[in-house]
Order: C-alpha cells, then sequence, then structure tokens
C-alpha cells in the first residue's frame, strides 16, 4: 500500500466508527480523555458537539482544556477476540471552540446525518471543530503484511 493508499485507509475507517476518544491536556500536563460522538468531514475535519445528556458541570474539562492548548488526538479502535481484526486510528490536530454560526451549524449538520438523537434535538453546548494535520494507524493485517 502506498502512503496516501495507507491515509485513505485510515480515514475511511476512521469515519465508519461511531464513537471516537478524544485525549486533550490539562493545564497542570496531566491527560484527559472522553468519549465523543463526532463526524468526519473532507479528508482532514473532525466535528463534534458538547450535547444534552446529564453532565455534572456545563464548564467541561475538554473545552478548558482545548483553550489552554487546542492540540489534541481523536482515537477509534476495533477489537475482536481474532486479533488479527485489530485495528486503530487515530487524528492529531488542532481544536476550536466555535461561537454560533454558519461554522457550527456546518458541524452540528453533519453530526445530525449521523446521529438519529441530533436529528431529533441538536446540541446545545459548543461545536468543536478538529483540523486534523496528522493520520496515525495500526492493524493487524497491515503489520503482518508490512
Amino acid at each position: 500500500m502506498t502512503r496516501l493508499e495507507e491515509e485513505v485507509e485510515a480515514r475511511r475507517r476512521f469515519g465508519g466508527a461511531r464513537v471516537a476518544r478524544l485525549a486533550s491536556v490539562a493545564r497542570d500536563g496531566s491527560p484527559h480523555i472522553v468519549p465523543v460522538t463526532f463526524a468526519l468531514d473532507g479528508d482532514g475535519t473532525v466535528w463534534w458537539a458538547v450535547d444534552d445528556k446529564p453532565k455534572r458541570t456545563r464548564a467541561l474539562a475538554r473545552l478548558s482544556n482545548i483553550a489552554t492548548e487546542p492540540r489534541v488526538s481523536l482515537l477509534v479502535d476495533h477489537y475482536d477476540d481474532d486479533w488479527s481484526a485489530l485495528w486503530w486510528v487515530r487524528a492529531d490536530g488542532v481544536a476550536s471552540v466555535l461561537r454560533p454560526g454558519p461554522d457550527a451549524e456546518r458541524g452540528l449538520s453533519l453530526l445530525a446525518q449521523r446521529y438519529a438523537p441530533y436529528r431529533e434535538a441538536r446540541p446545545s453546548g459548543p461545536v468543536v471543530r478538529v483540523e486534523v494535520e496528522r493520520w496515525r494507524w495500526w492493524s493487524a493485517v497491515r503489520s503482518a503484511s508490512s
């Protein structure tokens, strides 16, 4: 597989996943990881939003982390008891918390296309755009054939 073909495959696997783990860095340098629903837009923009599920606070650590350090990673993976089917994809990029407007609406529309609950009630929290700078991935099949 060429490098371009590998990136296409990584984005295909990433885009097909239903949930990602968002990794951000807290002000004190400690890692912070939470699951997020997301939409992949084109080759390198990932959207997610703070939805209305019950939360202890609306002042979420993931948002304050992004304000302090906008570099984030999003990880999707596939587990199977057949370890030859294992894979993961990581998207490293720069996150922006958006104000209401056309950009945020684009993200909400893409999220609503992917997730039925968002079609019924769009998230009221901030929309976040991640501009992916680098794709990394691994699969047991790729590793075995490399």
